[in-house]
């Protein structure tokens, strides 16, 4: 198995966990107009968007940094450790949003950041 693609697959679908818990968290979801209804959240649910957009926002690079890695032929072993430290922080950078811990959140986002940095600089 290869775990860092594995990886990316979680990390394609982390946006719709915390987008899950928006819709349960906050007031009666709206399939016909979410974008309105996403206007409309604050608190946990507000967090909780903002959470699923930021990790649309983390994958590009993240997965542009493992599939690099991997078409250059970096160490396997390295590219997993870095792509489960990447989702390992991005789950706990979710977390924080959730609790309102803005010092962690920031943290945890420039951790996932650093790994996919790792990654793209031992693919040169």
């Amino acid at each position: 198995m290869n775990i860092a693609l594995l990886c990316l697959l979680i990390a394609c679908l982390m946006p719709f966990l915390w987008t899950g818990v928006a819709k349960v968290a906050g007031p009666r979801y709206n399939n016909r107009n979410p974008r309105v209804w996403q206007t409309r959240l604050e608190g946990l649910p507000q967090r909780a968007h903002a959470a699923h957009l930021n990790s649309f926002e983390a994958l590009p690079i993240f997965a542009a940094a493992v599939l690099a890695a991997l078409q250059t032929g970096v160490e396997p072993a390295l590219v997993d450790r870095l792509s489960i430290a990447f989702v390992a922080l991005r789950f706990g950078y979710g977390l924080a949003y959730l609790a309102d811990v803005h010092w962690l959140r920031s943290l945890l986002w420039a951790g996932a950041l650093g790994c996919c940095i790792a990654l793209l600089i031992k693919a040169l």
